[in-house]
Order: structure tokens, then C-alpha cells, then sequence
């Protein structure tokens, strides 16, 4: 009887083990899991302020803008046809 007693025991003991081993395994698979939405979140977030900053770069490289920048701000002007050049290679 002894010996039964002493395998139950160890049956019981390895009962325990498993069952801890599988709580902490779903414990650190939900974690991971929230973790992995966290960073699926922060992709979307960065892909919208790239789209975003694509679109400030193309309004801000418009020939129109540029063209107003130089006329207003560095006082330049088209020359006339007369004076433009063009050079072949």
C-alpha cells in the first residue's frame, strides 16, 4: 500500500506540473498575443502618417507653389524668349 501511496504522489505532483506548464503557456500566448495587436496597431497608425506626409511633401513641391516663392520672396522672373538659350549635348 505504501508504494501505491508513494505513486499517487508522484502522479499527483506531475498532475501539478502540467497543469501550471499549460496555464503559463496560454498566460504568455495571450500576452504575446496582446502584444502583437499593440504592434499591428502602431503599423497602422505609422502607414496613415506616412500617407499623410507623402501628400504635405506633394503640396509642398507643386510647381505652382514654387513658382510663387520664387516671384514673391526671391523677386525672380521668367526671362524673356530672346534670352533663353538652349543647349544640345
Amino acid at each position: 500500500m505504501n508504494k501505491l501511496n508513494q505513486l499517487n504522489l508522484i502522479l499527483f505532483a506531475v498532475l501539478i506540473s502540467c497543469a501550471l506548464g499549460t496555464v503559463t503557456s496560454q498566460h504568455k500566448a495571450r500576452r504575446l498575443y496582446i502584444e502583437l495587436q499593440h504592434q499591428q496597431d502602431l503599423a497602422k497608425q505609422y502607414a496613415s502618417e506616412w500617407g499623410q506626409l507623402q501628400l504635405e511633401q506633394g503640396t509642398w513641391a507643386m510647381h505652382s507653389r514654387i513658382e510663387q516663392i520664387a516671384v514673391n520672396h526671391l523677386h525672380m522672373q521668367v526671362p524673356e524668349a530672346a534670352r533663353i538659350q538652349i543647349v544640345t549635348p
